[in-house]
C-alpha cells in the first residue's frame, strides 16, 4: 500500500512539474504580448493624460469603446472608475474631433491594435460603441485656430448629416455586433469662443433627423443631461469644457447609459 501510495505521489509531482513550465510559458507569453500592444498604443496616442493610459484588455469583460472629444476626454477616467471589473473600457487614441475623423481614426486605431495587423495585437470585437461628434464640425477656425469673425465653418449642418450617415453606416457595418450609443452635443454658451451660441441645438437636431434611420443607435442625450447644471459646472463663463464636478456627473452618466446597453 504504501509502495502504491508512494507512485501515485511520484506520478501527481510529475503532472505539476510538466504543468509549471507550460503556466510559465504562458505567462511568458502574456506578459510579451500585453507589452507589444502597450508600446503600439504608446507610438499611436497622440495625447497624454488618464483618459489615455494604456488598458490592457481583462478575458471574460465586456470591451468599450468611448469615441468623442475634448468632453469625452474628461469623462472618460470617471466611467473607467465606475466600470471597474465590470467592462474594460477603451477611448480612442486622439481628440476625436469633427466628424470626418471619425472613420479613419477608428480604421488606424484597428489597423494598429488589432490582429491581424498587430502580431499578436488584440482580438476581441466591440461590445459597445459609445460616440459623438458636433461640437468640432460647429465650431469656426481661421488656418487652424478658432476664429468666428473670419473662419469657415467645420462642417454645415447639410455636410454633418451627411457625414454622421456614413459614420452610422460604417459602425454598424464594420462592427455588427457592437451596441451603438451616439451622445448628442453638449452646450456652446453665450461668447464660446469661435462658436456659436445655441448651434449645438440646430446640430443635435440634425442628428435627431440622421438617426431616425437608424432605430438600432441608442442615443445618450448628454445634453439635456448638462443643459441645467451647465453655470455650475462649466470650467468658467464662455467655455464648453468642464470642471471636476461636470466632469464627474458626466462620467457617472455615461457609465449608466453604457451599463444599461451591455446588459441588452
Amino acid at each position: 500500500m504504501q509502495r502504491r501510495n508512494f507512485i501515485k505521489s511520484l506520478g501527481a509531482a510529475a503532472v505539476l512539474l510538466s504543468a509549471a513550465p507550460t503556466a510559465m510559458a504562458r505567462k511568458r507569453k502574456q506578459d510579451c504580448n500585453e507589452q507589444i500592444c502597450r508600446e503600439a498604443w504608446n507610438n499611436l496616442r497622440l495625447l497624454t493624460g488618464p483618459a489615455f493610459d494604456y488598458v490592457h484588455p481583462q478575458p471574460g469583460l465586456p470591451n468599450v469603446l468611448i469615441y468623442g472629444d475634448s468632453i469625452s476626454i474628461g469623462y472618460t477616467p470617471e466611467v473607467r472608475r465606475i466600470l471597474a471589473g465590470k467592462a474594460n473600457v477603451f477611448r480612442t487614441y486622439r481628440n476625436g474631433g469633427a466628424t470626418q475623423h471619425l472613420i479613419p481614426g477608428t480604421e488606424t486605431m484597428q489597423k494598429t491594435m488589432f490582429q491581424p495587423h498587430l502580431d499578436e495585437g488584440w482580438n476581441f470585437t466591440w461590445d459597445l460603441i459609445h460616440f459623438n461628434v458636433g461640437l468640432h464640425d460647429l465650431k469656426y477656425v481661421t488656418n487652424g485656430k478658432l476664429d468666428l469673425e473670419n473662419g469657415k465653418q467645420v462642417s454645415s449642418i447639410e455636410e454633418y448629416k451627411t457625414k454622421l450617415e456614413e459614420i452610422c453606416v460604417y459602425l454598424k457595418d464594420k462592427f455588427p455586433k457592437a451596441k451603438l450609443v451616439f451622445a448628442t452635443t453638449t452646450p456652446v454658451p453665450e461668447q464660446a469662443e469661435g462658436r456659436i451660441a445655441g448651434d449645438s441645438i440646430r446640430y443635435n437636431k440634425a442628428a435627431m433627423q440622421v438617426l431616425a434611420n437608424h432605430p438600432s443607435i441608442v442615443i445618450n442625450d448628454l445634453y439635456a443631461f448638462v443643459e441645467p447644471n451647465f453655470e455650475q459646472w462649466c470650467i468658467k463663463p464662455g467655455d464648453v469644457h468642464y470642471n471636476e464636478v461636470g466632469k464627474s456627473e458626466q462620467g457617472k452618466e455615461v457609465a449608466r447609459v453604457i451599463v444599461e446597453n451591455l446588459k441588452r
